[in-house]
């Protein structure tokens, strides 16, 4: 899920029922999100996507088993932290470049 989305998907991942975060994701950003979730006490749950025709694709769904977790909420509740302890802010969260201290309402793309 997406920041821009505010929908809240349910999916099953390796036989879990998960709330699914982020889909289409390529390693590195896999790798990214699964620190930052796992340092912050959840329990990350990952799959191949696979095509229609059921052949699997290069690209990961990440999920966790909190069933209430929405990434919106969380991050602009301030509840997800890095390891040196500072808030993970929606620009860390998206990667985007430049400063990730500034107030996400003052951030220019």
């Amino acid at each position: 899920m997406a920041l821009t989305k505010g929908k809240h998907t349910i999916a099953e991942i390796d036989g879990v029922r998960c709330t699914v975060v982020e889909t289409g994701l390529n390693r590195e950003r896999t790798a990214f999100l699964k620190e930052i979730l796992e340092f912050n006490g959840y329990t990350v749950k990952m799959e191949k996507e696979k095509a229609k025709d059921g052949s699997p694709l290069e690209t990961t769904v990440i999920g966790l088993t909190d069933l209430i977790f929405n990434p919106m909420i969380v991050l602009y509740q301030h509840k997800l932290f890095l390891k040196d302890g500072k808030e993970v802010t929606p620009a860390y969260w998206n990667q985007w470049p430049g400063d990730w201290d500034i107030p996400y309402w003052q951030v220019k793309r």
